[in-house]
């Protein structure tokens, strides 16, 4: 079999070509199993891998998002990734649909910014005292700026506020602890700190946890979503936000958040191709 794909950067910091998170898109994943798709994620490691099918009169095409590790029923940068070859390959116009475990995610392109529409957002409170939080970052409960919440926009996350970007950079991630406090329904545990940096720009962080270690991920549209949630389980709206992710790690990055009047979530990025090729098994 043999199988064609584009690697991607997404969330890039303008056209620089190291920058953003790297993602692996199939073009045509028609006839793959579910352990097809999980083993090429695997053999290629990176944080995500995605795999289109085709969508029929009604969405623009079927998205499957897979980890190393896993399938994940939503990601941002997965999203925007896979719905810029979605455009390439079957064009459509300024706006594409994806149809994926979580949903149906609408994506609209206008020039290189690629934005996606995020679900409705659920939150729940963190039944962790905050020194337990804070310890597993290796900062003090007083670094906290306000309540951190789990959020649900396509999958579920721990948002954390730190009071500033020099507490964002000076945390430390405890695998043991972050698996004992950050655990979120179905296994992973994660923590996205964030703290303001101006008016409308966030300096932002996320740590999870992979076979035991901690990996900290470059730009994460899911957690971007997620913390749009966040300010609107806070009652903030109307409102824009710069999100720069990645430096801490070698891989900048560069997400825009917008929460609507109405608190509809929008993520917004560039999108870079930087490589194609064949896979055969």
């Amino acid at each position: 079999m043999n199988l064609t794909y584009r690697l991607l950067n997404v969330f890039t910091d303008g056209d620089k070509p190291f920058t953003g998170n790297p993602l692996c898109v199939f073009e045509d994943a028609t006839g793959l199993s579910d352990q097809d798709m999980q083993n090429l994620a695997r053999q290629l490691n990176l944080s995500e891998t995605t795999f289109v099918m085709p969508g029929g009169r009604d969405v623009s095409a079927n998205v499957r998002i897979f980890t190393p590790n896993y399938e994940m029923p939503f990601a941002g940068h997965p999203t925007l990734g896979t719905a810029y070859v979605v455009h390439e390959l079957f064009g459509g116009g300024d706006a594409i649909l994806l149809r994926m475990p979580a949903g149906d995610i609408p994506v609209r392109v206008a020039g290189d910014v690629w934005t996606l529409q995020a679900n409705p957002p659920t939150s729940l409170p963190v039944d962790v005292p905050l020194a337990e939080l804070t310890r597993m970052i290796g900062l003090t409960a007083d670094r906290v700026a306000a309540q951190p919440l789990w959020v649900d926009t396509g999958t579920v996350q721990l948002i954390l506020p730190l009071r500033s970007a020099a507490d964002v950079r000076a945390a430390a991630a405890d695998p043991r602890l972050l698996i004992q406090f950050a655990t979120r329904p179905g296994g992973e545990s994660l923590v996205y700190l964030w703290a303001p940096t101006g008016t409308e720009t966030i300096e932002a962080r996320l740590f999870f946890t992979q076979n035991g270690a901690v990996v900290e991920d470059p730009a994460t549209g899911s957690a971007c979503a997620n913390l749009g949630g966040w300010f609107v389980a806070n009652v903030e709206v109307g409102l824009r936000r710069r999100i720069h992710q990645g430096s801490a790690i070698g891989r900048p990055s560069v997400l825009d958040l917008t929460v609507d009047d109405a608190g509809t979530i929008f993520v917004s990025g560039t999108v870079l191709e930087v490589g194609r090729g064949t896979f055969t098994f």
